[in-house]
């Protein structure tokens, strides 16, 4: 196991779509394992998907409620609801927004093993997993801002420009 590199803004993998995982296998299972080492290292963040760490496979693993979830090949196969949404990206660390996401939603996925799971997400968990499912399909979260409620204040700015 190991802790990965995030990739970061301005890297190209990030805007990619990643390829369905159809080998479930050591490999498979330790690299699941480095994303799982390198979320949990980041002390705060509630998501990371494949693509963040360089790997196009669709692969991520979330934090809900309190309660880790690997997620392979994940679909959305439910959304019901709207809710505003604060979101920010390990990917992109001084950029936040707010977006408009699903209020509730079910996802189908793999587990390592490749075994069929579903998950459900209300509210902030809804969105976590929006986020990262958005990731493996190449979609960055700053193409979901809402204009009338994001000013997208950059905090980097605050730390060169401010008092």
């Amino acid at each position: 196991m190991a802790i990965r590199e995030i990739f970061l803004d301005g890297d190209p993998i990030l805007t990619q779509p990643c390829r369905k995982v159809v080998v479930f296998d050591d490999r498979l299972r330790e690299l699941v394992d480095d994303i799982k080492q390198t979320l949990d290292a980041t002390k705060h963040a509630v998501g990371l998907a494949a693509p963040q760490v360089g790997i196009l496979k669709r692969i991520a693993v979330v934090n809900l409620s309190g309660t880790q979830h690997v997620l392979i090949n994940p679909e959305i196969i439910q959304q019901t609801g709207r809710q505003r949404q604060e979101e920010g990206c390990l990917s992109f660390p001084y950029e936040y927004g707010v977006t408009i996401r699903p209020k509730h939603i079910v996802v189908q996925a793999q587990n390592s093993e490749g075994s069929s799971i579903e998950i459900t997400g209300k509210n902030f968990d809804a969105c976590v997993l929006c986020h990262e499912i958005d990731h493996l399909n190449g979609i960055l979260f700053q193409s979901r801002f809402e204009p009338k409620y994001t000013s997208r204040f950059n905090f980097r700015e605050v730390r060169e420009y401010g008092p």
